[in-house]
């Protein structure tokens, strides 16, 4: 523990009182109910990472709006009707001494649905996206407003703006997925709109003291896609707007299976530098980094270095709920660490199934698709 000082070092965010330094990011598991309501499997494994002892939990994306669903399985936060399933998921989290934050999404052309909207009318696979309509533009930045509204209502100590992942607000802002010609496209300053509009237009909904996080994408590691050069001056508008955090990553669907990407996402905090360039553009705001931060060494060196602020641990987290405890030294068995060669949770959600992990032990694993046959667990497919 000694070593692991600043690790355990709390931290005051935005009016809220962290009690470490370490964060679970947000990871999409496919555990909601098909009608976007939270189911007890997801209800359960929300419990078990607050109990992790992780001071932050950020809740997997919910969709603003119908059309912007990135899965069957996806939560929702698109009407009223939702709320009772997330004020018991936020009561779960809180329970178990951890603060809740509820990111809010719209998958745009990556959307689970048989019309797809989008900036541009960019092919992804085989679908071609709807370019919106500016009236489509402003209402869409409304639903994550409304969607806000629900998260501060529902109790979460927080929402989180996903604005990674190559999701809508990133196709906005990127030239390979913006080819618009009006107010919304062309320079890096109206490409910057939207993603800004949404920003003002949940502030706005929330209120200037409710904590409004902020997924961020630096860099989509293809060659002709965003780099920093365009992502830091988005970073430095969002500060200006007081944002609790900016929650860094790198990479979109359209790059994660590329061959660069998939050797880089096997080394130990691949994604750090990025989190390192954002906090040099925006010191005064919080940072989170994230990306196979596997040992609490690294963490602690991000956090000595300067890197960022906080800690995010998404997948590694899934592999062993007690990385924290066994950091803090009241574990006292080895971390089992997420195997870098593996990505058996990204395929069974590509595949529409409910994701495990390789490294849970045959007992934990065995009980989890036992769980999948219980009436109401979840309503996906199984093994």
């Amino acid at each position: 523990m000694d070593q692991n000082i600043i690790l355990f070092s709390p931290l005051e965010l935005a009016g809220l009182r962290l009690k470490n330094r370490i964060t679970m990011a947000p990871l999409f598991l496919g555990y909601a109910h098909a009608d976007g309501t939270v189911s007890p499997l997801l209800l359960d494994h929300y419990r078990a990472m607050a109990m992790s002892g992780a001071a932050m939990i950020v809740v997997e994306n919910a969709a603003v709006h119908p059309s912007g669903l990135g899965s069957p399985f996806v939560l929702r936060v698109d009407a009223d009707k939702y709320l009772s399933g997330l004020s018991t998921l936020a009561k779960a989290i809180q329970k178990e001494g951890a603060l809740a934050v509820l990111q809010i999404n719209h998958a745009g052309r990556y959307a689970f649905t048989p019309e797809r909207i989008a900036p541009s009318p960019v092919p992804t696979g085989d679908a071609v996206p709807r370019g919106m309509t500016v009236e489509e533009i402003h209402l869409m930045a409304e639903a994550y407003a409304s969607a806000a509204r629900r998260v501060k209502e529902a109790g979460f100590d927080g929402v989180e703006i996903h604005g990674g992942t190559g999701y809508l607000l990133v196709q906005f802002l990127s030239q390979r997925t913006n080819r618009r010609t009006d107010a919304f496209g062309g320079s890096l300053e109206n490409r910057m709109r939207f993603p800004l509009m949404v920003v003002d237009a949940v502030r706005a909904a929330v209120g200037p003291d409710y904590p409004v996080g902020y997924r961020f994408l630096a860099d989509e590691w293809l060659p002709e896609g965003l780099h920093t050069i365009e992502t830091a001056p988005l970073a430095m508008e969002l500060e200006q707007r007081r944002p609790a955090y900016l929650s860094v990553m790198a990479g979109t669907y359209d790059s994660f299976f590329a061959p660069d990407y998939l050797e880089q996402e096997k080394k130990e905090g691949y994604m750090a530098h990025f989190a390192g360039a954002i906090k040099a553009a925006v010191p005064h705001t919080p940072i989170i980094a994230a990306g196979r931060i596997q040992t609490p060494a690294t963490a602690v060196k991000i956090l000595e270095e300067g890197t960022a602020n906080l800690i995010g641990l998404a997948r590694v987290l899934f592999a062993d709920p007690l990385w924290v405890k066994k950091a803090a030294g009241i574990v006292k068995e080895s971390i089992n660490s997420c195997e870098a060669t593996c990505s058996l949770c990204m395929k069974r959600v590509m595949s529409g199934k409910p994701a495990f992990c390789s490294r849970w032990e045959k007992t934990v694993r065995d009980a989890f698709l036992a769980r999948l046959n219980e009436p109401g667990a979840v309503e996906n497919d199984q093994d």
